[in-house]
């Protein structure tokens, strides 16, 4: 993803930033995250007792000043490619109003007033960037650089991570099928007490399985996208396109490592960084008991209509 330029987080920055940046802003913000000149970071994520995967728990304020512009004082963690990112999108608190009370400002790592307190090191492989935790101590935004308008932070994280954690589920579904592939490949060629892997019954119903997961998932990302494209929030789609593929990925490399044996569990192949790597899947973007405790909000609500499917004329 990051040869394509498509990697987190700057895809689900550029998707925001097209979605609702200003032409002036897409041209001094989005531009040259596109043209692969800078990559970017999306600060949300706060220490305890801040906003995780409860947004209206953030923490981090931002303090209007007389001429319109903003200083903003916090702390932020876990900020994926912070290190590296020159553009960043941040998402602080500008009033105490349940729904209004947020607000997404731009601002550039050469601005003052911001600094790293430490790249968090982590289970899994890192990437550009890290992971790492932030510190705002009246870093000065210009009201220009105000993202959509004073109290649509929440809308913004919205229109942000629903289409973002899709491509998650898109790269996570991607590494789910290469561990199949290294499975299939070592059980059609490796033999034990004179049978192939390959015609071991329960080999094939582990390879039946997981392949049948991965297309599950599939599906429901293209049911998600299918909604969005409609115009949707599709947050009860992309709820279940995120767990079915984060535990997919979990799955399908726990089980190409069983298939492989202690070759699997060794750096000979890709397994044991995807093994490392898919753990985080079930955590980053609402850990799965959020999700699905989402997924029940819309059940009580729905009830029977929560199966409703949209068809033709209908």
């Amino acid at each position: 993803p990051v040869v394509f330029n498509s990697a987190a987080p700057d895809d689900g920055n550029m998707m925001v930033l097209e979605a609702v940046a200003t032409p002036d802003q897409k041209r001094r913000w989005l531009a040259p995250i596109v043209a692969g000149e800078v990559r970017s970071a999306f600060a949300m994520t706060e220490p305890h007792p801040g906003g995780g995967s409860d947004p209206t728990m953030i923490r981090t304020r931002a303090e209007k000043q007389p001429d319109g512009s903003w200083k903003l004082y916090g702390r932020k963690w876990f900020i994926t490619g912070a290190e590296a990112a020159a553009h960043f999108i941040v998402i602080a608190r500008t009033s105490d109003d349940a729904r209004r009370g947020l607000t997404a400002f731009l601002f550039h790592r050469d601005q003052p007033g911001w600094k790293i307190l430490r790249r968090i090191e982590i289970m899994g492989p890192e990437e550009h960037g890290g992971h790492c935790e932030i510190e705002f101590d009246g870093l000065h935004i210009p009201a220009d650089d105000v993202l959509m308008g004073e109290g649509d932070g929440f809308k913004v994280t919205q229109i942000r991570l629903g289409p973002a954690r899709l491509t998650h589920c898109m790269r996570w579904l991607g590494l789910a099928k290469r561990c199949v592939e290294i499975a299939r490949a070592y059980a059609a060629t490796r033999e034990g007490f004179g049978v192939r892997l390959a015609d071991r019954e329960s080999i094939q119903l582990k390879l039946g399985r997981t392949a049948m997961a991965i297309e599950i998932g599939r599906l429901l990302v293209m049911k998600a996208a299918w909604e969005l494209d409609r115009g949707g929030q599709a947050r009860k789609e992309v709820s279940m396109a995120k767990v079915q593929a984060a535990n997919t990925l979990h799955e399908a490399a726990d089980m190409a490592i069983q298939i492989n044996g202690a070759r699997g569990y060794s750096k000979d192949t890709v397994l044991e960084w995807i093994y490392r790597y898919a753990r985080q899947a079930r955590l980053v973007d609402g850990a799965d008991e959020v999700h699905q405790m989402v997924l029940n909000r819309f059940l009580d609500k729905e009830g029977d209509d929560f199966w409703r499917w949209q068809v033709a004329g209908a």
